[in-house]
């Protein structure tokens, strides 16, 4: 079963920084390696929207519009653990963060979420 942790969140100021991190565990890194990851957000009264994802290699990578140029994703498949950095906070990128990884693998479907990191930008 495959676990995932994340940390990082926090108070930060707007125009501020934070760094997320991901911990998976449950699965060698040489498996970890073949994940997608992804990280979702979800304010209070709003759905959860997808916030980026990086393909397994770490080669490709994808980004909602609200945060384009602002946050950047990145991986470490042999430590098996995937990082937000966030610059340039605004208050509307509070929300609690999730980690995921979902697809399917043969005829099996997974969907894996962590507990969700909160972070809140206000001054």
């Amino acid at each position: 079963q495959v676990q995932l942790v994340e940390s990082g969140g926090g108070w930060v100021q707007p125009g501020g920084s934070l760094r997320l991190s991901c911990a998976a565990s449950g699965l060698t890194f040489t498996t970890y390696a073949t994940y997608a990851m992804n990280w979702y957000r979800q304010a209070p009264g709003q759905e959860r929207e997808l916030v980026a994802r990086i393909t397994s290699n770490g080669i490709s990578t994808k980004y909602g519009d609200y945060v384009k140029g602002r946050f950047t994703i990145s991986r470490d498949n042999v430590k098996r653990m995937v990082y937000l950095q966030m610059n340039s906070l605004k208050p509307e990128d509070t929300a609690l963060y999730y980690c995921n990884t979902r697809g399917v693998r043969g005829l099996l479907e997974y969907d894996y979420w962590g507990q969700g990191t909160q972070v809140t930008v206000s001054s």
